[in-house]
């Protein structure tokens, strides 16, 4: 029997829709058959770069701090002031302990021990605690190498000025940071093993210091890894300095 024209268009309509409808099953079948991967955790090895210690805004944190290790290396935005722990602690007066052995010297040329002021638990501004002493002298003294040690970071800061860090101790456990410069000595660089006694820097009023009241500000504090030399226990020098000679 002939098909007449419009019936031949129904079917081939019809089977085009079949073939629509064929196809659209088989994708959809395809898609949903498929395991569902889920999407993996950010991940959490990225290390934190330390904040300044408010890093050492009076001594870093901190930016980065680059070294062997590519240890981050406290900035100026990122180092606060040096050492601040939560809880400082005064020297421990054990005479076998490393700091004693060390001998540490007056960091200012001239000064005698009578001439010290335990200024270590001070109030300073923004609520925090001086965790240092203040060594009054004039203007340009020599300021010297408390003890042997190595300067890991030669630092200027909002709050400390143009400063310094010392690492000191056979195992570099200790810290020594020397705040308010005029001037560091000529040489001094970052990697420099400087003596007992050596002069380092020159007393000044650089940093958040009353222009005029020079004066070096001197801080020691144990840290468990010296890389990241700008936050650890702060210990009261003032003990160790007053008998000193």
């Amino acid at each position: 029997m002939a098909i007449g024209p419009r019936t031949r268009v129904l079917l081939i309509a019809a089977l085009l829709f079949g073939a629509v409808g064929a196809l659209v099953w088989f994708l959809s079948y395809r898609y949903w058959s498929q395991p569902v991967t889920p999407l993996a955790p950010p991940s959490q090895d990225a290390e934190r770069l330390p904040v300044p210690a408010a890093s050492p805004v009076t001594p870093g944190t901190p930016a980065a701090t680059p070294s062997p290790t590519a240890t981050p290396t406290p900035t100026l935005e990122t180092t606060p002031t040096p050492g601040a722990s939560p809880q400082a602690q005064g020297f421990p007066g054990d005479p076998s302990s490393p700091l004693a052995s060390m001998r540490l010297l007056i960091p200012v040329q001239g000064i005698t021990p009578e001439q010290l002021q335990d200024t270590f638990k001070d109030s300073r501004s923004e609520g925090r605690v001086h965790d240092a002493i203040d060594i009054i002298a004039p203007r340009g003294t020599p300021v010297v190498a408390a003890t042997d040690g190595r300067v890991v970071k030669l630092f200027q800061s909002v709050k400390g000025g143009i400063t310094f860090y010392q690492l000191a101790s056979a195992d570099e456990h200790y810290v020594l940071y020397y705040a308010h410069l005029e001037r560091y000595a000529d040489g001094l660089a970052e990697g420099h093993f400087a003596r007992r006694g050596e002069t380092v820097g020159y007393v000044g009023d650089t940093g958040n210091v009353t222009p005029g009241n020079t004066h070096l500000h001197f801080q020691i504090y144990r840290v468990e890894d010296p890389r990241r030399f700008w936050a650890g226990e702060n210990l009261n020098p003032y003990p160790l300095l007053r008998g000193a000679r």
